[in-house]
């Protein structure tokens, strides 16, 4: 019957191409899974960079000073925490969008495009984990007695050499830990990503890939979503247990 060979060719044209996607494939990942993997950990890492320097400042305006519309910046650090992540991306397109508020204004004059690209994903990862990097370095800089940083500043330190020599120093157990919770917070970032960046190959993080995945028929597909799982796993396990590692090598020297 013509309906049984249609069915039929296009039984063997999914699995053909199915086996042409898993040509040179490792662990059971295909080359475009280990392309999310590898545009995972670089904008999740990106994107902790991108915050480090804004986060410190703002964690230490929110922990050490007192200063009319306080409580509004402290909202809106962590607004991200309570809104849905869809929304937080939507707004971001629609600011940085080729169209947007700020986009247009920066493609128009610079040429530079960040919705639907790679550095959206980053903007978006960072949005996202923007909230969970200040409240660690914000709860580490309370912690300590500002007596320290007073008196550094009685023995003639500046403000900003009696911060890095005294106040970040002591903070920094605070700061490793906020960069690894952001870190992993980027790797499972999703609805943000997913309207701001899109699900083009080049913005297709692991979160996105799984999606995909599941939503394709076939088992070799939900193998590799599997796997994908799997491996997003072991890089947020990885990311964590260096934390501890690092919080627990600063507590010994300390104490040494």
């Amino acid at each position: 019957m013509p309906t049984a060979d249609a069915a039929s060719s296009n039984l063997e044209r999914q699995a053909a191409k199915q086996d042409e996607i898993m040509t040179g494939s490792y662990l059971g990942l295909a080359a475009e899974d280990w392309q999310a993997v590898a545009l995972s950990v670089g904008v999740s890492a990106a994107a902790v960079l991108l915050s480090l320097a804004p986060g410190v400042a703002c964690a230490w305006l929110l922990a050490r000073k007192s200063f009319p519309g306080k409580a509004l910046l402290d909202t809106l650090v962590n607004l991200p925490l309570v809104l849905p992540p869809v929304v937080t991306g939507l707004v971001l397109l629609y600011a940085l969008g080729r169209r947007g508020w700020i986009g247009g204004w920066l493609y128009e004059w610079f040429g530079i495009e960040i919705a639907l690209t790679w550095r959206a994903a980053v903007l978006a990862i960072a949005v996202m984990g923007f909230p969970l990097l200040v409240r660690s370095i914000r709860l580490a800089l309370a912690s300590y007695d500002p007596r320290l940083y007073q008196a550094a500043r009685s023995l003639g330190a500046s403000p900003l050499d009696a911060f890095w020599s005294v106040s970040l120093p002591l903070a920094r157990q605070g700061v490793i830990a906020g960069c690894m919770l952001a870190f992993a917070r980027g790797l499972g970032e999703f609805g943000a990503t997913l309207m701001f960046a899109g699900i083009r190959p080049e913005t297709r993080t692991l979160p996105i890939q799984i999606y995909l995945l599941n939503n394709r028929p076939g088992d070799a597909n939900e193998a590799r979503m599997w796997h994908i799982v799997a491996a997003s796993v072991a890089i947020s396990f990885a990311a964590l247990a260096i934390s501890q590692w690092l919080e627990r090598r600063a507590m010994r020297a300390e104490s040494a």
